[in-house]
């Protein structure tokens, strides 16, 4: 059955404008699953632009899915990740100027590096996703690095500005879905996705999991993070 992770970097943000201590993400973590999110992620980004320190280690304490940690594969968020022990982490590309991640890691480029990184988080009973794009060359790097998950960024399909594009974006999707599953890769997506254009991820055959963030806390701020979730799993079958 395909799953939700909700991603509660935004509530963060939120609190960050004003350099308090509300909204909390902690707080928003459990609302979440109280409504039905399968899993909580948060990305601890270099800068701490949202997600702080803190936040980690009492997500670790309370979250009762799972917690998914997304972080670039530097030293710092290694050793951190090592030290938090989250259920699975995301690595994903990072530069400072960006508002949001702006596309998949080069693993393909880096494979020598990357796969130590992945060795040694996984020796430490720490499964790795890779965050990348549904690209043949991409996916078979991840496959190499000996990673037990990625995740198929989805911005190029949530950006699609027509019918046309947005076609060949989500057959882009589905090939790449069945090329890591044949790889033996399990296969997350998430980036971009909102109410009006999930389903048809939600529909690919083989992905086990959405992280959908932006979207839900958008809404929440409006009608509540309860029902903002129960309304996205909703959206993913088609019921909304």
């Amino acid at each position: 059955m395909l799953t939700l992770g909700v991603n509660i970097d935004h509530v963060a943000t939120i609190r960050q404008a004003r350099r308090t201590v509300e909204p909390d993400p902690v707080g928003a973590s459990v609302l979440a699953e109280l409504a039905g999110a399968d899993g909580i992620t948060a990305h601890l980004r270099e800068d701490r632009r949202h997600i702080q320190d803190r936040d980690v280690k009492l997500l670790r304490q309370t979250v009762r899915t799972h917690l998914n940690l997304e972080m670039a594969p530097t030293e710092e968020m290694i050793d951190i990740a090592l030290n938090i022990k989250p259920d699975y982490v995301t690595l994903v590309p990072e530069k400072r100027e960006e508002v949001t991640t702006e596309g998949g890691i080069d693993i393909a480029n880096n494979l020598s590096r990357f796969t130590d990184v992945v060795s040694r988080l996984q020796d430490a009973n720490i499964p790795v996703s890779w965050f990348i794009d549904a690209d043949k060359i991409q996916i078979e790097a991840a496959a190499k690095t000996k990673a037990l998950f990625i995740e198929l960024h989805t911005g190029k399909y949530a950006d699609a500005t027509n019918p046309e594009i947005e076609l060949k974006e989500l057959k882009a999707l589905e090939i790449g879905t069945k090329q890591a599953l044949d790889l033996g890769l399990r296969v997350n997506a998430g980036h971009g996705l909102t109410y009006w254009n999930v389903y048809p991820v939600a529909c690919i055959e083989g992905i086990e999991e959405l992280n959908i963030g932006h979207s839900i806390i958008s809404r929440a701020v409006l009608v509540g993070l309860e029902r903002a979730v129960k309304e996205m799993k909703l959206a993913m079958r088609n019921q909304l």
